[in-house]
């Protein structure tokens, strides 16, 4: 026996619990939860949801419906056909001696037996194949369909549509044969005109065949409108369309596995399924065409209209007061109409309105008038009107860069220029009188700096180099160091620095002279390190 719960209930506890279920399935009441949060539907029936009693369930759960036996090693994949894995470059020791693939012996080898093997040729060696080793579960060993490629079935689709095209080709053929016999048959005006009778019977007949032909098209997916009734009252429910068992599933219009995703829960195809067909052929053109047109496209704009309006600052919701977002969209259309007659009207009384009656002038319109001009080939007036002889060649009256007079009125020193700010540059920025001064100044300084320049290039009077030292403070103004003295006194030092660094030249005896000379005081003060100086930390 199937029980969730093996605990005794009253009559009053069993009629509770049944007033519970069916609050349940009217909606009146939250669903049952299982141990997953996960809503469980009233509309299951007993025997269904509660579990069975030797799985000690607690609460109610629909785990034990589910598949929880299940081997995590079964497969449904299937082998890969004509797979290779590796080309070898030479024959390997323990390969397939007559094509030198390492998947199999020579005797099961599916290839033609070769005169000479790739063993002793090393030649046209065959890849290896691709070895496959799963294990198929229940459905898999059974599914007569395991391993099938769809896209194989394109080779029927293909040679049928060609069987189709010649036949149609030969159909075509044979009529035109039967009209050439026809035209040969009679002669004269009269088979003329009846020959033209006889192409325009045709061509009704061939109107009336299509026409039966999109006729039968359309009744394909003739729509069928019926109203299902709900349990409960009487009361109807929404209206569904149905197909009739004739008609041609939008699922069948095209097989291809890449064409419109086909949902047959809910039977819907919302893309076109033939999109590279004659528009004016087709009578189907997907679901999601009935949502840019008719109705939906205008409840569309209005729930648009709905949310602008909320973000600009308007108490407006299309769910909360669907009647008042559909009134204040249609006053704000006629609001829109008249803002876009009156801009029209301003428009029109600024500028005219050349759609009216009024005739236009044809003086204005089209530029003409009575007065008769003549030209030459080059464009230039004969006759009509009065040639004003020109000046000169040049544009009279025309300043550029701020100038206010022409190039050429001002020379100096064999140069011309402008008069305005004396600049001697064509095409030049005009800078006024504060360019004149600044020139001024600078042939004066030029003078100047030419009057030095010649000064100093007299020469001076030979005066005797003399290095003075750089130590100490009182230092006499006639001290005078000698170069050679100089250069011995650093050699000196560095022999001295060098023997106090390393100690192993230092000397035993040490004799200390108190004299020092002037250069050797130099070359202290030269080879002197920084941190040597005892009051370094008082510079800073």
């Amino acid at each position: 026996m199937a029980t969730a719960s093996v605990a005794f209930k009253s009559r009053e506890d069993h009629r509770k619990q049944l007033e519970l279920e069916e609050a349940r399935k009217a909606g009146l009441a939250p669903a049952e939860v299982d141990e997953d949060g996960k809503e469980i539907n009233p509309h299951i029936p007993q025997y269904m949801s509660s579990a069975p009693w030797y799985l000690n369930a607690e609460r109610p759960s629909l785990k034990h419906q589910r598949k929880w036996k299940s081997d995590p090693n079964y497969t449904k994949s299937w082998y890969d056909r004509g797979a290779k894995i590796h080309q070898a470059d030479k024959y390997r020791k323990g390969a397939c001696e007559n094509c030198g693939a390492m998947t199999h012996t020579s005797k099961s080898c599916m290839e033609r037996p070769r005169k000479v093997g790739a063993k002793w040729t090393s030649k046209h060696i065959a890849p290896d194949e691709k070895i496959e080793s799963f294990e198929l579960d229940y459905d898999g060993k059974r599914d007569r369909w395991n391993g099938y490629d769809p896209a194989t079935y394109a080779r029927v689709i293909e040679k049928y549509e060609k069987q189709n095209e010649a036949r149609r080709k030969f159909l075509k053929e044979q009529q035109l044969k039967k009209l050439e016999e026809k035209n040969n048959n009679q002669d004269g005006e009269g088979e003329g005109e009846a020959e033209m009778s006889d192409e325009e019977d045709d061509e009704d007949a061939l109107k009336v065949d299509e026409a039966k032909v999109d006729e039968s098209k359309q009744m394909d997916f003739a729509k069928v409108e019926k109203r299902v009734r709900t349990t409960g009252g009487g009361s109807t429910g929404t209206v569904r369309n149905l197909r009739i068992r004739e008609d041609t599933a939008k699922y069948l219009l095209n097989l291809d596995v890449n064409s419109a995703y086909y949902d047959p829960k809910t039977r819907s195809m919302r893309e076109d399924p033939i999109p590279d067909m004659d528009p004016n052929e087709k009578f189907y053109l997907g679901d999601n065409q009935n949502r840019v047109s008719g109705q939906a496209l205008e409840f569309k704009q209005l729930n648009i209209h709905a949310w602008e309006a909320f973000e600009k600052g308007q108490d407006i919701h299309m769910q909360a007061a669907p009647s008042q977002a559909e009134l204040l969209y249609k006053n704000y259309k006629v609001i829109k109409e008249k803002l876009k007659s009156r801009i029209k009207d301003t428009i029109m009384d600024k500028y005219g309105n050349a759609a009216t009656e009024e005739e236009i002038p044809k003086e204005l319109l089209l530029g003409q008038s009575e007065r008769q001009v003549e030209y030459d080939r080059a464009g230039r007036i004969i006759n009509g009107q009065e040639t004003a002889l020109p000046r000169s060649k040049y544009e009279e009256d025309v300043y550029i860069n701020n100038h206010t007079s022409v190039w050429g009125s001002w020379w100096r020193d064999h140069q011309w220029g402008y008069k305005c700010c004396k600049q001697m540059i064509r095409n030049s920025y005009c800078t006024g009188a504060a360019g004149i001064e600044a020139a001024e100044a600078a042939v004066d300084l030029m003078k100047a700096n030419i009057a030095r320049k010649e000064a100093v290039e007299e020469k001076p009077a030979a005066v005797e180099e003399k290095r003075l030292a750089t130590w100490g403070t009182d230092v006499p103004d006639d001290l005078v160091l000698d170069e050679k003295l100089l250069a011995e006194a650093l050699k000196k030092e560095d022999e001295k620095r060098r023997e106090d660094k390393d100690e192993r030249k230092r000397k035993y005896n040490v004799r200390w002279n108190d004299e020092v000379t002037p250069e050797e005081m130099e070359a202290y003060r030269m080879k002197k390190i920084h941190h040597d100086d005892p009051m370094k930390d008082f510079l800073y």
